[in-house]
């Protein structure tokens, strides 16, 4: 009982004297002034917040959906309900955390920034700093808008973009203000209008890749053309950027290059990279240690091909992928990178009826891959059908797990490819058709439940 009475007095105490100090701490805080970001150098450090903007953040669910990889059984028995059902393409129940709310977080922080920006004057003195910042912000703003309508919007299709549903246009930090998904057409006009002011604010070349460039919003530009099949102004783009940075790594040798052999090939910021990002792990259905490349696409590698040895590694029968622009093995690329735009460059080129300058352009990157002691043979066509089939598979081939493929497989499929996707689990076969509205993957169940937006 002594021993009883002793520990509750000492509680008392020690309840009193938490007390105490939180009511003295409170008193302190409560005459203090609140830190509320009001200055310029405020903004830049909300955008500089790479874990919020930049890191794990681009969404991954079309990637997990695409066709790049498989999973052995082992894997696929391994993963949580709403993985598995993920990785066959059925409607998911999923919830807070996943691609949307990462996504929206970065889009809630531009437009807190550009909201701030309206306050900030700018003067002669700090016009190149607030115009980065506003940049910066728009730029953020419009590759997380297009991300989110390449998964969870359809194809554009200018006959039926203007009724088929994107995504939320969020251009308020007001979280009061409802959410309505616009249509898929105005998603890509916003994309267009925010990254068409970027260009023109941002400077050339940024501080840093985590940070947005006049580079990076031209190639940002490029891919949403692209996406769009207006292969005149996405050339036209790609070529702006491709005049502020046309670097190519050579995978014989390279400043910016470990032994391709090792587990880790490729440095992180090198020289091909223009912006920085990374894939978020939704899911984690297609991480490394799950997922296994697909035999048929690793098999048409040439031995020849420097890639074969510097994006994978074996993995008992199969083949797992280490060829990310992040120095890790196991976090994807998501940025915006030149390999990507010579590719890009070479299948507008041929869309447009140009095909000495598309192979000119495939070829470049192609040579940049290929081992030196074998003579390079260049790649040709003989018109532009067989032209963009060369350049598509190439393509896949180079911008493998980057969050790509998923949107590339709808612009494919609108342009009558008609690729059907497989998965196999046991005895069971499972199939994505080429016109399936599937190809808009499931918003998250908690959104729908909170706004009332229709579920695709």
């Amino acid at each position: 009982m002594m021993k009883n009475n002793i520990a509750i007095s000492i509680l008392i105490c020690v309840s009193m004297l938490f007390t105490l100090s939180c009511k003295k701490y409170l008193e302190v805080k409560s005459n203090a002034k609140l830190v509320i970001p009001n200055t310029l150098s405020d903004v830049q450090g909300l955008l500089d917040d790479a874990n919020l903007m930049n890191l794990r953040v681009t969404p991954s669910f079309g990637e997990a959906s695409s066709d790049d990889f498989f999973l052995p059984l082992a894997s696929y028995n391994a993963l949580s309900v709403r993985a598995q059902e993920a990785y066959i393409w059925q409607p998911t129940p999923y919830r807070y955390a996943n691609d949307w709310s990462l996504a929206y977080t970065a889009i809630f922080n531009s437009n807190l920034c550009l909201e701030l920006l309206e306050n900030i004057e700018r003067t002669p003195t700090n016009s190149n700093s607030w115009d980065n910042a506003k940049g910066s912000a728009l730029f953020y703003r419009s590759f997380y808008f297009l991300m989110l309508t390449n998964q969870y919007g359809l194809a554009f299709d200018e006959k039926t973009s203007e009724n088929d549903l994107g995504i939320a246009l969020r251009t308020s930090s007001n979280f009061n203000v409802p959410s309505v998904r616009a249509s898929v057409s105005d998603c890509y006009r916003k994309v267009v209008e925010d990254a068409t002011l970027a260009l023109e604010l941002l400077p050339d070349y940024p501080q840093h890749v985590l940070r947005p460039s006049k580079g990076a919003a031209a190639a940002l530009l490029s891919r949403c053309y692209l996406y769009r099949h207006d292969y005149e102004l996405s050339l036209k783009y790609t070529l702006q950027a491709l005049k502020l940075n046309n670097k190519l790594m050579d995978y014989n040798g390279d400043n910016d290059l470990l032994a391709l052999t090792s587990t880790v090939p490729i440095k992180k910021f090198n020289k091909e990279t223009i912006w920085y990002a990374e894939l978020s792990s939704n899911f984690g259905v297609n991480n490394t240690t799950n997922s296994r490349i697909d035999t048929m696409l690793y098999a048409s590698y040439n031995v020849n091909d420097l890639r074969k040895i510097a994006f994978f590694r074996a993995s008992a029968q199969f083949q797992q992928f280490k060829g990310n622009y992040t120095a890790s093995g196991t976090i994807y690329f998501s940025g915006l990178a030149t390999d990507e735009l010579y590719l890009t460059s070479a299948e507008c080129k041929a869309w447009l009826g140009d095909l000495p300058g598309s192979m000119e352009a495939l070829n470049t990157l192609l040579k940049s891959r290929w081992r030196n002691t074998v003579t390079f043979s260049p790649v040709t066509a003989t018109d532009k059908t067989d032209a963009i089939r060369k350049i598509r598979e190439e393509r896949r081939k180079e911008l493998l797990m980057r969050g790509l493929r998923f949107a590339d497989l709808k612009r494919y499929n609108k342009e009558g490819a008609n690729i059907t996707l497989k998965r196999v689990i046991g005895s069971q076969v499972f199939t994505l058709e080429p016109s399936s509205r599937y190809y808009a993957l499931p918003l998250p169940t908690d959104i729908i439940e909170a706004t009332g937006m229709p579920q695709n």
